[in-house]
């Protein structure tokens, strides 16, 4: 049975950098907010790519996201998944992101992760004309990279389209 994504994006008018994520967790569909596994990585890797402290609460992460220009959001909009694995994902439906890219004016799309990207490249019906890269997970399950390389990697891409 699908599950359907449980909360909207996060943007306003002067977003400049949109990260799609996959699909929420079993963790962050609980927290009805992004990235709500505490052992995933990304709060603190984007606090230290933007040189501030790891927010705790849901309102201080939008307000350093969008203090900094960042929008956030995932690809998907509804799937059949198990648990929180992006490998069991089927029966994928893209999200819509014209709101965002309507209201703002977003310079660089990243996602977070090789699945986001392969999901918004297959199935996304609006493809925009701008700048994008995919970045390595902030998800546990990416061993490979320790939490500096993650935000090396991080800064790398989104430091530049901040300034």
């Amino acid at each position: 049975m699908p599950i359907t994504h449980p909360f909207g994006p996060l943007y306003d008018a002067n977003s400049k950098i949109l990260i799609l994520g996959s699909f929420p967790s079993v963790k962050s569909r609980e927290a009805n907010f992004f990235y709500g596994h505490p052992q995933n990585r990304f709060w603190r890797v984007l606090a230290n790519v933007l040189s501030c402290d790891t927010p705790q609460t849901i309102d201080e992460k939008r307000a350093m996201l969008l203090s900094h220009g960042i929008a956030l959001w995932d690809s998907l909009a509804s799937c059949d998944i198990v648990g929180s694995a992006d490998s069991t994902i089927k029966n994928p439906v893209a999200n819509d992101l014209s709101p965002i890219f309507n209201e703002a004016d977003i310079r660089l799309l990243c996602f977070n992760g090789k699945k986001s990207e392969e999901i918004y490249k297959k199935y996304s019906k609006t493809k925009y004309d701008v700048k994008m890269c995919c970045l390595p997970s902030t998800s546990p399950a990416n061993a490979a990279f320790n939490f500096e390389k993650l935000s090396d990697s991080w800064k790398e891409a989104i430091l530049p389209m901040l300034k």
